[in-house]
């Protein structure tokens, strides 16, 4: 949105040249976005995860959530060895006789889910925050900053570790746990952002016109503030993706019970000396490829969105 067009977009037609302008600005952004070979791998490997997470009804042959089909005569299984079901046990079992291959599978839906879901909740909250504090300025913004400092100040993981300590486990309070954690880094940067829109000519062009102050903000000041959100979703994502895994691995986030990529490597570490490498091993591979993934992506949605550091 430029300063020289927001007066006319009000007078122009429906179905003017404005769809367009998106889709040839879309399909500029896809196709730059192709461009980085890295990022297109990363791309697919996030969208491989992503589907044999929705899919692992499907895949997995055992239910490790059913303890009735778990059989302790099955643990510590190396990989390739057969389970008493009859199926082959890929990645082999865990230390309660789970199927390592079923555990990641239903691992990844936990992971995708708490990162998706505490994103999201953190950017709208972070989005709101962070728009208030540059569009009315003065003693609120001098409030919201300080929290907003005060937040950032302490360690994400001992902030996480703490409230779910107090919260309890289940995937709704590591969600809970997570926003409480990220909405500052979405506040700050929506903040940066929108105290240079809100002195452009567009927004007083929209306060002299009568706009009340929730449009200005939600319709004029928020789309010019997107590009750094989107990128910092990315970031944050893989970052809540790891804390999660954390968390459980500490043993204070997910119960036993639900076999998150963080449960099954706090599994095997006790089985790691005795050379049960494969419980930690596998889960932690995937964990590993789920956040590489999702940063390049993230890397490469930071250059394509700001031109200025590409090459």
């Amino acid at each position: 949105m430029s300063d020289a067009t927001l007066p006319n977009r009000a007078e122009a037609p429906k179905g003017a040249e404005t769809p367009r302008k998106t889709k040839g600005e879309f399909a500029r952004f896809v196709e730059r976005f192709l461009e980085d070979r890295v990022a297109v791998f990363g791309l697919g490997l996030i969208s491989i995860i992503v589907l044999l997470a929705l899919f692992a009804p499907l895949i997995a042959p055992q239910n490790p959530y059913d303890l009735a089909r778990v059989d302790i005569m099955d643990s510590r299984q190396p990989p390739g060895a057969k389970a008493l079901e009859g199926f082959t046990l890929w990645l082999g079992s865990d230390g309660v006789g789970r199927d390592l291959w079923s555990g990641i599978l239903y691992g990844l839906r936990i992971s995708l889910v708490v990162g998706l879901a505490s994103g999201m909740i953190a950017a709208c909250l972070g989005l709101c925050v962070g728009l208030i504090a540059a569009y009315f300025g003065g003693r609120i913004e001098n409030v919201i900053m300080r929290i907003v400092d005060l937040q950032l100040s302490l360690p994400s993981v001992l902030v996480a570790l703490i409230l779910v300590a107090l919260l309890g486990k289940g995937v709704d309070k590591i969600i809970l746990a997570l926003v409480v954690v990220q909405w500052a880094y979405y506040a700050r940067t929506v903040r940066g952002s929108a105290l240079v829109e809100r002195r452009k000519e567009y927004v007083e062009a929209a306060r002299s016109l009568g706009l009340s102050h929730t449009r200005t903000m939600l319709r004029h000041i928020l789309p010019n503030c997107l590009a750094p959100v989107i990128v910092i979703a990315t970031v944050q994502t893989a970052h809540a993706i790891s804390l999660e895994a954390t968390l459980s691995f500490l043993g204070v986030g997910l119960p036993q019970t639900e076999p998150s990529l963080g449960v099954l490597i706090s599994n095997g570490f006790q089985y790691m000396l005795s050379g049960k490498y494969w419980i930690s091993f596998f889960p932690g591979v995937a964990l590993l490829l789920t956040i590489v993934a999702i940063n390049l992506v993230g890397d490469r949605l930071r250059d394509v969105l700001n031109p200025r550091l590409e090459k």
